[in-house]
């Protein structure tokens, strides 16, 4: 199976939820099941895709994340608050979790919430 490789990069505090490391060099299938299931049993019987931003979000809280996902996500999707940058460009001008990643894409997730 073949794999693309990304950096990932935590701001804002975000990086206390993924063992307070602040990047990581990851690897990830460049196909997936088109549900998302982060499962790799059985991947030959499920119905895939290309990598995209929805599934690493799904592989970062499976694999990654070591507490509070409801900090994280919400829903299928990063909780509101969570700033997205592909390559440097906010995810909604790249189509959101749909984008395709590429290998070697840098994919950033920047907290804006804070107490007061």
């Amino acid at each position: 199976m073949s794999t693309i490789s990304l950096r990932i990069e935590f701001g804002g505090g975000l990086e206390l939820l993924f063992d307070n490391k602040r990047s990581y060099r990851i690897d990830v299938p460049s196909l997936v099941p088109k549900d998302n299931s982060t499962d790799a049993e059985n991947l030959s019987t499920k119905e895939t895709k290309p990598v995209d931003v929805d599934y690493l979000i799904h592989h970062m809280r499976d694999n990654m994340l070591k507490e509070r996902v409801e900090l994280f996500m919400e829903k299928d999707t990063v909780r509101p608050g969570i700033l997205v940058l592909i390559n440097d460009t906010d995810w909604e001008l790249e189509g959101e979790g749909e984008y395709r990643l590429k290998d070697g894409d840098e994919v950033v997730f920047i907290s804006t919430l804070h107490g007061g």
